[in-house]
């Protein structure tokens, strides 16, 4: 199987089974207890949303844009965690 400890089915780059695919790598790399290997699929998971956002014109930009929206929201007490 490689670097995974099962089998993840793949994704085609442009297309959410990939965000899916990396996703699924990187909760693997996390339950091998394996940082460096996280690392690289989360970096990978970055690289499938860009594609995928790249095809519906969405930019990283608008992303994080809405990544600060939320974080505000919590921040003011607007939305609170889940607990």
């Amino acid at each position: 199987m490689g670097y995974h400890s099962k089998e993840i089915p793949r994704g085609k780059f442009g297309e959410f089974s990939k965000i899916k695919e990396e996703f699924m790598e990187a909760e693997d790399a996390f339950e091998q207890g394996n940082k460096v290997m996280l690392l690289v699929e989360l970096a990978d998971l970055i690289g499938a949303i860009e594609g995928y956002c790249s095809i519906y014109n969405i930019t990283l930009d608008d992303l994080l844009k809405m990544k600060e929206s939320t974080k505000r929201a919590f921040n003011d007490g607007t939305r609170s965690p889940r607990c």
